[in-house]
C-alpha cells in the first residue's frame, strides 16, 4: 500500500494508538479504518455505522472458499 504523510491531532492519534492496539492494528492501520467508514457513512446516510464498520471488517478478512458436499 502507497502512503503519503499528513499531519493529525495528538490526541487523535493517541486514540487510534489505542484502539489499534486492542485490536491489533497500527495507529495508521486505524486511522485509516476510520476514514473509511466516516466516507462510507457521510456517502449512505440510511446505513447505520455499526453496519458500515461490520462490512469493511469483513471485507478484509480472508477469503474462505466454501465447497458444497456432494
Amino acid at each position: 500500500m502507497n502512503g503519503v504523510n499528513v499531519l493529525v491531532e495528538k490526541d487523535l492519534f493517541d486514540s487510534a494508538a489505542a484502539e489499534g492496539k486492542a485490536n491489533f492494528r497500527s495507529a495508521a492501520q486505524q486511522l485509516n479504518l476510520w476514514a473509511k467508514v466516516g466516507k462510507t457513512a457521510l456517502a449512505n446516510p440510511d446505513l447505520p455505522i455499526s453496519f458500515i464498520y461490520d462490512t469493511l471488517i469483513a471485507k478484509e478478512q480472508p477469503k474462505e472458499i466454501f465447497e458444497f458436499e456432494e
